[in-house]
């Protein structure tokens, strides 16, 4: 194991909702950050109580954009951390913050200032999570090297990048494929092209629930419910794979980048995909957007003299817990207006539920295969109090990023694809539950799985996957 490196600074934390609530007890746990360094500046500032007692400082004011420099310069010194768990904070204009500062940095998802994923005066291209990830890259160009900024680093995307890689090492293992020595020196397009892969889900399935039923008028999440509406809202996005031959309706492309990924002109948590998780098997998820969509895929396209060779189709694909599932249906029934009240579950959780974040890999020699984390609610609440199985995956992700970049303090803006997957997941593990490996025979169509080249190409076609 990597020594833990001491840190001397300042842990600054915008935001204090059920992410911020899940991880500042696994950071009061590590022995290299000092408590009387961390201070929460949030807008609301409830159920704190907890955490004054140990010693957190809470700065109760909302960041604007005309504001935050202000607030942050009466906290933030050079070798600080800023740790952006909020909403409606845009991230691009607090990493030039920090970089300017002087300060490391880390959100989990690239943030706009509030009224930026519906802004009627920008297109449905420069509304996903796509653009947002070319406005952070056009930055890193911009800003070069300097302290670093870590971008999308909780669950998912996060860990789920970490684990990908993981899932990729373990099914060349179990398909007898050469692997070097050295993981740092894995091509992981060529890997995954080898391997044969056309179809990689981000499968996540939510079995937890409460004793106390979702009301009418109310969305309840095992998360942030500003967060999962924001994203359900934003287009459906989808890195777009080589082996694909017909185009999905209200499909468009854009127009700048490397367009590794398309969007689909409906909201994503309109979209229902077919999907398969170790927890029930198969199921029916939402193509929620994340910024995971875009940036794997360009990890994982392979070109020669600059013409597309191989790239798989990759989403999200996310079953919620019950209560949220028919939280959005209510969303969506609502119009897309907003429930008046909202709850995250937490305590009222009863005993048993589990949350599968995992990698589904389809089409290779072994038909489909999933790797991740199996992590269930007894587990988390034995772990870390303020916990449930869902913001603990975040927690984890949060603090593995946290501390790598402490471990790596000059690395400028990056994204996981650019972090070593071993050492994250090595600080991560602990508190992910159960990793799993498990193959199936499961298909879109429900049909067995093809042995020839052109049936096993016709099995996993994105169609096949909306199809009902």
């Amino acid at each position: 194991m990597k020594r833990q490196v001491p840190f001397t600074g300042h842990l600054v934390f915008i935001g204090f909702g059920s992410i911020a609530r899940a991880t500042l007890p696994l950071l009061l746990r590590q022995d290299h950050i000092d408590v009387e360094q961390i201070t929460v500046i949030a807008p609301v500032v409830e159920q704190n109580i907890w955490f004054k007692e140990r010693g957190i400082r809470f700065f109760r004011k909302a960041l604007t954009e005309q504001t935050f420099a202000q607030i942050l310069d009466r906290f933030v010194k050079p070798g600080d951390f800023i740790v952006n768990l909020s909403v409606e904070v845009s991230s691009l204009a607090v990493i030039a913050y920090a970089f300017d500062k002087g300060a490391l940095y880390l959100d989990t998802c690239v943030e706009p200032w509030a009224g930026g994923y519906s802004d009627p005066q920008l297109d449905l291209s420069h509304r996903t999570n796509y653009a947002l990830r070319y406005q952070v890259l056009d930055l890193r160009k911009k800003l070069g090297k300097g302290p670093t900024a870590v971008v999308a680093h909780g669950a998912n995307p996060g860990l789920i990048t970490h684990l990908l890689k993981a899932g990729l090492v373990e099914l060349a293992v179990q398909l007898d494929h050469p692997l070097p020595e050295n993981r740092n020196g894995v091509d992981w397009a060529l890997l995954s092209m080898e391997l044969g892969i056309k179809v990689i889900h981000f499968a996540e399935r939510d079995t937890q629930r409460s004793h106390v039923p979702k009301e009418d008028d109310e969305f309840v999440n095992t998360w942030s419910v500003e967060g999962f509406v924001s994203e359900g809202s934003q287009p459906a996005e989808l890195g777009w794979g080589s082996h694909e031959r017909t185009w999905p309706a209200s499909a468009r492309r854009h127009r700048f980048g490397s367009r590794n990924a398309i969007y689909l002109e409906r909201p994503s948590a309109g979209v229902l995909v077919k999907t398969w998780t170790p927890l029930g098997g198969p199921c029916v998820g939402l193509m929620i957007t994340h910024h995971e969509t875009a940036s794997t895929a360009d990890l994982l396209t392979v070109k020669e003299q600059r013409k597309l060779v191989y790239r798989p189709t990759l989403h999200y694909a996310y079953h919620p817990c019950n209560d949220a599932l028919l939280s959005v249906h209510e969303l969506i029934g609502r119009g897309w207006q907003m429930q008046t009240r909202q709850r995250i579950l937490n305590g009222e959780i009863d005993s048993g539920g589990i949350d599968a974040l995992g990698v589904l890999f389809m089409g290779h020699d072994l038909n489909a295969y999933w790797f991740g984390s199996l992590l269930s609610i007894d587990e988390a609440r034995a772990l870390v109090p303020f916990n449930n199985a869902t913001s603990l995956q975040v927690a984890a992700g949060v603090l593995s990023g946290i501390v790598w970049a402490i471990e790596h303090p000059d690395r400028g803006i990056v994204e996981p694809e650019q972090m070593d997957h071993e050492r994250v997941l090595e600080i991560a593990r602990p508190y992910l539950g159960t990793l799993v490996g498990q193959r199936t025979d499961w298909t879109p169509s429900g049909a067995a799985h093809k042995s020839s080249v052109k049936g096993a190409a016709d099995d996993w076609q994105f169609k096949h996957f909306t199809r009902f």
